[in-house]
């Protein structure tokens, strides 16, 4: 515990540093601006609302509501400015640093689990994206702090249920903060614990959080959406990008008189379906560069902060920064897929050769990709990897969760669009998996 103290310490620290540094330089920007602006009006007693120029006020539900919701209580207290919000940012990304000490302690050496902590306490894309007042980093610091509330053999009964509902319900915050993670809730869940029980118990109480919001979504935006209503303008905008990324979109003709937001968007994705239906191929063949978008460069922090103020963070200044953040990101990933390999685990022999040539050969094509202009190949052969395990090896928990984790952004981004700051999410996982190169103990699994 001692350990991971300095580890959660370290991590607040530099991104505190960071904060003191950005936050009376760096304005809120793009979504963020809605992001703030809404947690201002939660934090007023107003309402997840938006108010309109000509004094119209309505109930919105386009963004999740989860990073708003989790701003507005430090508004209440703390005063309402982006300086709050940055630190609210090192304050979650910190306790994820922390979470992954304790998770990575299930299976790997101490050595190897505080070396994991610490990548992710000092990763480059990850301190600079702590002044961005959006949602990526923060979900996955939320999956990883769900991670380590999961329950382990050794917990008396009533302690693995609380454990299960701890799990569930930062799952459920983490759901309300980026939707899709309620898909991996159950997965993950049962990967750690190896218990259908307990991953669907971690899926219900993930739900419960979400419910009462599903249900003034109902109630308030005339469709009862889980979280938010911005699926169809994401598909329609993966329907219509030319470069895998975000595009502005022309209101096809049967929406342009529909004002409702959820209705819009119900429009919107009809539109989209029609589109696909008519040319899957084109829209299949968008498929790699959504990809590339999302996994090649990871340069989301800077590029927010050039965007936010250009004289602060200039061109130059960004391209170095990015640079950085991506040679640190692939560098971590080439280890990752060295630790699918059986390099440090196995002796390879004749008996076994045939069985571990193929992921020798798996993990170099994978490296090789890693070091070259597009390198998110190499995200889709760690996913691939990170299942496989070869003839007297233990199943390693912490490569599952990752593969898990890389496996779903690829196919949620393949759906939509992409964007290197969507790529964030599998940061902390990836880290964990680098580090994840000897041959594990068995992970503690629970006894519900």
């Amino acid at each position: 515990m001692r350990l991971t103290g300095a580890i959660a310490l370290l991590a607040f620290f530099v991104r505190a540093a960071v904060v003191w540094w950005a936050h009376a330089r760096f304005p809120a920007v793009a979504d963020a601006t809605y992001y703030d602006l809404f947690a201002r009006r939660l934090a007023e007693g107003l309402g997840y609302t938006m108010a309109w120029p000509d004094g119209v006020v309505t109930y919105a539900a386009h963004y999740p509501v989860g990073y708003p919701f989790i701003l507005s209580l430090a508004y209440r207290v703390f005063g309402e400015s982006v300086g709050v919000a940055m630190g609210v940012n090192a304050v979650i990304g910190a306790a994820s640093a922390a979470a992954a000490h304790r998770f990575a302690l299930r299976e790997l050496s101490p050595r190897f689990a505080a070396a994991a902590a610490i990548a992710i306490a000092l990763h480059p894309a990850l301190l600079l994206y702590v002044p961005a007042l959006m949602t990526e980093s923060v979900a996955a610091s939320l999956a990883v702090i769900a991670l380590a509330c999961a329950p382990q053999k050794s917990d008396a009964k009533r302690v693995q249920y609380a454990r299960i509902a701890a799990m569930g319900a930062v799952f459920g915050l983490a759901t309300l903060v980026r939707p899709q993670m309620i898909a991996l809730a159950p997965l993950l869940a049962f990967i750690v614990t190896r218990r259908v029980l307990a991953a669907g118990l971690v899926l219900a109480a993930a739900l419960v959080v979400v419910a009462p919001w599903t249900a003034r979504n109902c109630v308030r935006m005339n469709r009862c959406a889980l979280v938010s209503v911005n699926g169809g303008w994401n598909l329609l905008i993966g329907v219509h990008t030319e470069n895998g990324s975000w595009t502005p979109l022309d209101t096809p003709d049967e929406c342009k008189e529909v004002w409702d937001e959820a209705g819009k968007d119900a429009c919107f994705e009809r539109a989209a379906r029609r589109e696909i239906a008519e040319a899957p191929g084109a829209w299949l063949a968008k498929i790699p560069k959504k990809l590339s978008i999302t996994f090649d460069i990871f340069a989301a922090g800077p590029y927010y902060l050039h965007r936010s103020n250009p004289r602060v963070l200039d061109v130059d200044a960004t391209v170095i920064t990015g640079a950085v953040e991506t040679f640190a990101s692939r560098l971590l990933l080439a280890l990752a897929l060295v630790s699918c390999a059986p390099l440090f685990r196995l002796r390879v022999s004749r008996k076994n050769w045939a069985g571990t040539a193929p992921r020798f050969a798996s993990a170099l094509v994978g490296v090789g990709f890693t070091f070259v202009r597009t390198a998110w190949p190499a995200y889709a052969i760690l996913a691939a990897m990170c299942f496989v395990r070869g003839r007297g090896e233990r199943r390693s928990v912490v490569r599952t969760v990752a593969g898990v984790v890389v496996g779903a952004t690829m196919a949620t981004h393949a759906v939509f669009f992409g964007a290197g700051r969507y790529g964030l999410l599998v940061v902390p996982f990836v880290s964990l998996a680098a580090f994840a190169c000897v041959r594990p103990k068995a992970l503690s699994a629970s006894g519900v």
